[in-house]
């Protein structure tokens, strides 16, 4: 129940980044700092996969 709660916030970090991303894109944001973002949402990415995986 914990984990499923942990996935969870991780999911919305990761729903927040890409929202974040959405909206840097439009305007003339920095390319390193769009770049940031996306590693930072791969990484949530990859930890919410090997934590789903390692619940199963």
């Amino acid at each position: 129940m914990i984990l499923s709660r942990y996935i969870d916030s991780l999911q919305k970090k990761h729903n927040k980044l890409q929202n974040q991303l959405d909206s840097e894109t439009t305007s003339s944001a920095d390319d390193l700092y769009i770049a940031n973002l996306k590693r930072k949402k791969l990484l949530l990415k990859d930890k919410i996969e090997k934590l789903k995986a390692a619940s199963s």
